[in-house]
């Protein structure tokens, strides 16, 4: 609703459309109780939005010269919208429209995230600070500042074309990308996982996976996230607590969802880009078809690991890697890997290095220094599930 609005109103009014989409849900709560739920909800829902509009756009001349042209396309809209056999793929249009607003060039990825969850996700200010670990009034600054840079650099809903839409698309797959991944693994805080946020980018991936504008990477990259999301059910257990991927019950992983997964990834495969979503999804959809733990094919994951550091040589792939070599080589050949990535600064605060490196120390049985790197993961940034983890692995440890 909110993307329905700001494309009548336009992106610089869009606390405007943000202010009519919250007056009409409120009036629902008012009168739904006690008169019941409209037969379509959702009709009622756009028509009052649509007359508040309307009322405030006459009332406060907040639009301009261009009031009574842009309220007559309100007029029009809502006697279109309740019997508009097309509704859902306009209003689909308009979201989409809103995502490659949110990923322009003029903001930073940071407002780019908040103003997505915002505007298009429908999050609270509340829920985007909980989320990130941020103070509500410097999230409430970011979307403020964005919000100004719609107005300022007069950003529109028009959808990019040519060298700058493939530009935007990749700015948009990032974005998606980074709101998933902080779902599934919080870095810090009570909670290892926000499905809210995991779902969200999924579904807003595969809104632009089922666009016209949808490339092999939008494909790779909406598999990987259905794959993931389809572990969410066993990856912690009933306290709250990380079950490591060998150890979950896969009876409880999302069978649709993993076979969303599979679908996409066979769309996915079509041309000849090779993107590091490919190789991601490729690793997941391996782990996918297994069985059972012992079932894992190993040295093919190794393999498109290897695929992976050549397209993103970063040190959280290697130590990936290091974690697959352990399983083809052993854990001696992994330690050597882990050690050497132990200097780079971009691992400094990366719990998982020291988590890794106690583990291959414990397959290795040299209990004392495995116990000293646990010790050093839990003076790093993580979780408390992630924690209380290490502390379940360090008392493993004792005699």
């Amino acid at each position: 609703m909110v993307s329905h609005f700001a494309r009548l109103l336009g992106p610089a009014h869009l606390d405007f459309a943000e202010d009519a989409v919250q007056e009409a849900m409120l009036r629902a709560l008012e009168t739904w109780p006690y008169q019941g739920i409209p037969d379509n909800g959702a009709a009622w829902l756009f028509r009052v939005a649509h007359n508040v509009a309307i009322d405030a756009a006459r009332r406060n001349k907040l639009l301009g010269d261009k009031t009574e042209s842009i309220v007559a396309e309100l007029s029009r809209s809502a006697a279109r919208v309740p019997d508009d056999p097309d509704i859902e793929e306009r209003l689909r249009d308009d979201e989409l429209r809103m995502i490659f607003m949110c990923c322009h060039p003029a903001l930073t990825r940071d407002s780019s995230v908040a103003l997505g969850l915002k505007t298009v996700g429908g999050f609270s200010v509340r829920e985007i600070a909980r989320a990130f670990l941020s103070e509500e009034a410097a999230i409430a600054q970011r979307l403020t500042r964005a919000k100004r840079a719609l107005r300022e650099d007069g950003l529109t809903l028009e959808m990019p074309r040519g060298a700058e839409l493939i530009q935007r698309l990749t700015s948009v797959l990032d974005v998606l990308y980074f709101i998933f991944n902080e779902g599934y693994s919080a870095h810090e805080g009570e909670d290892l996982i926000r499905q809210d946020l995991c779902f969200e980018a999924l579904r807003l991936a595969g809104l632009v996976a089922s666009s016209s504008i949808a490339t092999p990477r939008v494909h790779a990259l909406t598999a990987l996230m259905s794959f993931h999301a389809a572990r969410l059910p066993a990856r912690v257990d009933a306290a709250g607590d990380l079950i490591l991927l060998e150890d979950q019950d896969r009876s409880r992983w999302d069978g649709n969802l993993i076979s969303q997964g599979f679908h996409f990834f066979d769309r996915s495969i079509t041309g000849d880009e090779v993107s590091e979503f490919h190789v991601q999804s490729a690793i997941a959809a391996t782990h996918a078809r297994a069985v059972d733990a012992n079932g894992i094919d190993w040295p093919l994951i190794l393999d498109l690991y290897d695929q992976l550091l050549a397209i993103n040589p970063s040190p959280v792939v290697a130590l990936n890697r290091a974690v697959a070599l352990a399983k083809v080589e052993g854990p001696a050949a992994a330690l050597v890997e882990v050690d050497r990535l132990a200097d780079d600064p971009k691992l400094s605060d990366y719990h998982l290095l020291l988590a890794v490196r106690g583990h291959l120390l414990t397959e290795l049985d040299r209990r004392n220094e495995a116990a000293a790197s646990y010790r050093a993961a839990m003076q790093r940034p993580c979780s408390i599930p992630e924690r209380r983890f290490l502390e379940r692995r360090l008392a493993a440890l004792s005699p």
